[in-house]
């Protein structure tokens, strides 16, 4: 996990945290310009409670990364359209209130407020926020920690899974086996019953005959017996 004094020395790891311009906030209210983007120098003065010259020395010295992050000179063309548009959402009196620049502006965005307080030593504010940024790194690793052993969890029960699918595989063919015999002795079963219907029809039919001839027996007799009497 990194510190804060690693934060202060390592660009690298000021880059991997350029996104979670959310801590600002956290720290302290930031006061952005009326369009909601920029900031003056000013107004990063303020929001980390240091005096203007400490926040341009340190983008003098840090020039190259600062502007990485959003750091911008205007002047000319682009300062006079930037002011227009500024007046025109200014809430002041009037369009007078407006602080302008006379010749050129340093303009910064919550990530280049945020690169600065990774690398403002003196200001509680900065401290405040680097706390913050150190605090969510903290979750987050506790949060990939957590999500990395329910994956193994996971991982494990597959495995046992596995394993007892390869051992069942054996049991469910000798059962499959089984069910085809007793499939062939039901078909066999099935054949010996149709013969024996079969048979039992042709009973049925005999004994129908040898009733008939019992009868026709019987009837001969009871002629036989009517001549001999009279």
């Amino acid at each position: 996990m990194p510190t804060e004094v690693a934060l202060l020395e390592s660009q690298a790891l000021r880059v991997e945290q350029m996104g979670r311009v959310e801590v600002l906030d956290k720290a302290k209210s930031l006061v952005m310009l009326p369009d909601g983007i920029h900031l003056r120098t000013e107004e990063v003065a303020r929001y980390f409670e240091v005096s203007t010259e400490v926040i341009k020395k340190l983008t003098q010295r840090h020039r190259a990364e600062v502007e990485e992050n959003g750091l911008r000179l205007v002047r000319g063309a682009e300062l006079r359209a930037f002011h227009r548009d500024m007046m025109s959402l200014w809430k002041g009196e009037g369009p007078e209130s407006y602080p302008q620049a006379p010749t050129q502006l340093t303009l910064y965005t919550r990530r280049t407020v945020l690169n600065v307080a990774m690398l403002l030593r003196d200001s509680d504010i900065a401290r405040s926020v680097r706390t913050h940024l150190l605090d969510a790194e903290e979750e987050l690793r506790a949060s990939y920690v957590s999500l990395d052993r329910r994956v193994t969890r996971i991982e494990g029960c597959l495995a046992d899974v596995g394993s007892a699918l390869q051992e069942l595989g054996p049991v469910l063919g000798r059962m499959s086996q089984r069910l085809d015999s007793l499939d062939r002795k039901l078909d066999v079963t099935y054949q010996v019953v149709g013969a024996i219907s079969l048979r039992l029809t042709d009973v049925s039919q005999d004994v129908i005959r040898l009733d008939a001839r019992m009868d026709d027996l019987a009837h001969r007799l009871r002629d036989l017996g009517r001549r001999r009497s009279g």
